[in-house]
């Protein structure tokens, strides 16, 4: 296990993020917040894939106020994403919003924070305070340039703004769309709160470029210890920003779940092991929970032996493979039925409560 950087405890809605807990998984709607029916539809299919903590943008008040309906639709906790307005933020509140997410810096008078903070205070509210390197301020860009202390100092004045006012519901977030800018922001920051920190890349890119950035990213702050909960931010549908977030926190043992291990393809290889692959990777999507991995080999140089490793496998061979469960050898089958076979064994295991 990876030891934890210890943080104070939050809570969003009924999520405890902070001190040791299970580091959590959010994803933002690309709906229309004011279209109750769409972001409702959006968040629910989000949850059923493993969201765990959502947020909205609320641009303006019809938004704001939608916020209480959909609350009444949907089971995970709510955080209201809040620019310029203080208002938006005190509308979200009184409609249910489980958390907010500002920039200080962006709201206004330190009397409008104030009152956000007051609000907040009644039902202990978290603040998330949100720097990103594409809106710091240009006294601290022409101070530091754009370095990691730009960021983690911006974002230290707006926690003292709160501290001031004796409210600690605080999550903080430095993100840049440069990698290395945010590994070296969080590592700051992370030496100098105990705050819980949320993770990301911002502006991370598209579905492949931001999934690569987002995994050395998040992946590397989360190997040291540091962060508490994480959004993978991708030009996508949102419902991807679950899938990756859950292969990095099972790429690196924070999560269990299903394993697929397959070798790259080479000149010894006798079956379509590409194909197999996709195909296993496919036909598993409804099982991803379960705690086990799998194993497709192309050959016969290490794909017995990392078959055997594995709770279930495929060992290639020319147009047939061996199947294997917990490193013992079930049958030899042809090609093109390796993948059914290998499917029905695990679907029968799961029947018989074998695995879980």
């Amino acid at each position: 296990m990876i030891p934890r950087r210890i943080t104070r405890v939050l809570h969003i809605g009924n999520v405890p993020v902070g001190g040791g807990y299970p580091i959590t998984i959010q994803s933002m709607t690309n709906t229309d917040t004011r279209d109750e029916e769409g972001t409702v539809r959006q968040i629910n299919l989000l949850h059923e894939v493993g969201c765990e903590i959502v947020r909205v943008a609320v641009p303006d008040s019809a938004a704001a106020r939608t916020l209480k309906r959909i609350k009444k639709s949907i089971a995970i906790p709510l955080i209201a994403d809040i620019h310029f307005d203080y208002k938006l933020a005190l509308a979200a509140l009184r409609a249910g919003a489980d958390g907010l997410r500002i920039n200080p810096g962006n709201i206004g008078s330190e009397s409008k924070v104030m009152q956000i903070v007051t609000a907040c205070r009644e039902k202990k509210i978290p603040i998330r305070i949100g720097v990103n390197s594409g809106s710091l301020p240009r006294s601290k860009t022409e101070r530091y340039g754009m370095t990691a202390e730009a960021m983690v100092e911006s974002a230290l004045e707006h926690v003292l703004l709160l501290e001031k006012a004796g409210y600690h519901e605080i999550k903080i977030s430095v993100k840049a769309s440069s990698v290395p800018l945010t590994i070296d922001s969080y590592r700051l920051l992370s030496d100098k709160v105990d705050y819980p920190l949320h993770l990301g890349i911002t502006e991370a890119g598209s579905s492949y470029r931001g999934t690569i950035k987002s995994a050395v990213g998040i992946g590397t702050l989360l190997a040291e210890g540091i962060g508490d909960t994480i959004r993978v931010s991708l030009t996508a549908d949102p419902v991807t920003e679950i899938s990756v977030a859950r292969d990095i926190l099972k790429s690196l043992g924070i999560r269990k779940g299903l394993n697929i291990i397959s070798c790259p393809t080479c000149g010894r290889t006798e079956i379509d092991i590409i194909t197999l692959t996709a195909e296993v990777e496919k036909r598993l999507e409804s099982l991803s929970d379960l705690n086990i991995s799998v194993a497709v080999m192309g050959c016969v140089v290490n794909g017995p032996g990392e078959a055997r490793e594995a709770d279930y496998g495929i060992a290639g061979g020319k147009s047939s493979g061996l199947i294997f469960r917990k490193g013992l050898i079930i049958k030899k089958v042809k090609e093109e039925n390796l993948v059914s076979e290998l499917i029905d064994i695990i679907n029968q295991d799961v029947s018989a409560a074998k695995i879980d």
